[in-house]
């Protein structure tokens, strides 16, 4: 069912997709997904927060929910978020088609802003809706052309003055379960589940210095604040140890002339690890590094949270009845941040995997089997029947 969106949003530049909210490609999607949920007899409702939803008979509370996200990193793979989408769509043509009907309310959800891609906020969608987020700092959120979240989600036709908790929707999630493709080599069978999520946020490092003319200064001279900026990415790497990972994905510098020393160099890092201490520590040492170098340099550095999640252990007793369920499929841990992740801290939740024999993801290279997806249908169907009957 991939194959039907596969022309959407692709990348000419840096190859894959990039399918950013509420950005034309991505509300192209939306368009398609409704399609698709009307033809299956669904019906289609957007939440306060831009998320989609499809409910399968009437709608209610304590209601059994699947479903993912349909936006993507920049140059992102054809997997990550739509797969879990699509097998939702095609789980319920399975179970339509031998009879079954849920016995509670179902439906399948499209989270808004899942990747931080455009605004710089993963799940956004989802920690508007539970609060996780404060909604006047959210809708202030800006993408790399200064346009705001507000202003994005209103020319796409949705009220902004409506976005923040939704205690009304959060209250309809009896249960959520995330079909979602691996992003590591863990499994070895087609299909698992979750057992966690690394503790993981987004910092924001911005160093100024002082900008001129990469000619006519001489070395001795500069302030230069790319390099703090460099010293900050090796210092992330030799933080990441013991199964740490802190990646350095984005720099830009200002104004970011050939010929030009920069004035400022914005930095974001993202760092991971198996739980809160181990995290903080992990950016302290980062931190303490770039404040040196940039100290060495003469420049100023500011620190910048962006997002930040504790470790997530998903609902221990939902996941062994779904493994159970599956005929014994393993469960694994994730070091990648899911909607799922958000909505835990609120209702049982719990992730199906499909495996990635090749472990890539957020690139275009990001691959499942066609049988492996086959399989992963069959699991979120058995796992909708077992749970909604």
């Amino acid at each position: 069912m991939l194959d039907q969106i596969a022309d959407v949003g692709r990348d000419a530049k840096r190859g894959g997709y990039s399918r950013h909210a509420y950005a034309a490609p991505e509300l192209e999607l939306r368009h398609w997904f409704v399609e698709q949920a009307v033809r299956r007899g669904l019906g289609v409702e957007t939440d306060r927060n831009g998320n989609l939803w499809a409910w399968w008979g009437e709608r209610g509370d304590d209601a059994l929910v699947t479903g993912s996200h349909l936006d993507s990193v920049p140059g992102g793979g054809a997997f990550d978020g739509p797969l879990g989408v699509t097998s939702s769509l095609q789980a319920v043509d399975l179970l339509q088609a031998k009879g079954f009907t849920p016995a509670r309310p179902f439906a399948v959800a499209v989270f808004a802003e899942e990747e931080g891609g455009r605004f710089g906020v993963a799940c956004l969608g989802s920690r508007l809706l539970t609060g996780a987020i404060d909604r006047d700092k959210a809708l202030g959120l800006q993408d790399p052309d200064g346009v705001t979240l507000a202003e994005a989600m209103k020319a796409a036709g949705y009220d902004p003055e409506l976005v923040g908790r939704d205690d009304k929707a959060l209250k309809r999630i009896g249960q959520f379960v995330e079909l979602h493709v691996e992003q590591g080599r863990g499994l070895a069978v087609p299909v698992g589940v979750a057992s966690s999520i690394l503790a993981h946020g987004r910092w924001r490092f911005t160093f100024s210095g002082e900008g001129n003319h990469a000619g006519a200064t001489l070395v001795e001279d500069r302030r230069d604040p790319m390099l703090p900026a460099s010293h900050l990415v090796l210092a992330a790497r030799k933080a990441a140890k013991g199964g740490g990972r802190a990646t350095v994905g984005r720099i830009v510098p200002n104004p970011g002339g050939t010929n030009v020393i920069a004035s400022t160099v914005d930095v974001w890092l993202d760092a991971r690890d198996s739980d809160d201490a181990r995290t903080r520590a992990m950016v302290a040492e980062i931190s303490e590094a770039a404040r040196k170098a940039a100290e060495e340099e003469g420049c100023e550095l500011r620190i910048t949270e962006e997002s930040y999640g504790d470790t997530v252990h998903f609902d221990a007793a939902l996941r062994d009845d779904i493994a159970h369920a599956l005929g014994g499929v393993p469960a694994l841990p994730t070091g990648a941040g899911h909607d799922a992740g958000i909505l835990a801290a609120h209702v049982p939740t719990a992730m199906v995997f499909v495996r990635n024999p090749t472990g890539v993801s957020h690139a275009p290279e990001e691959f499942a089997e066609q049988a492996d997806v086959d399989e992963g249908v069959k699991a979120l169907a058995a796992t909708i029947e077992h749970l909604a009957s």
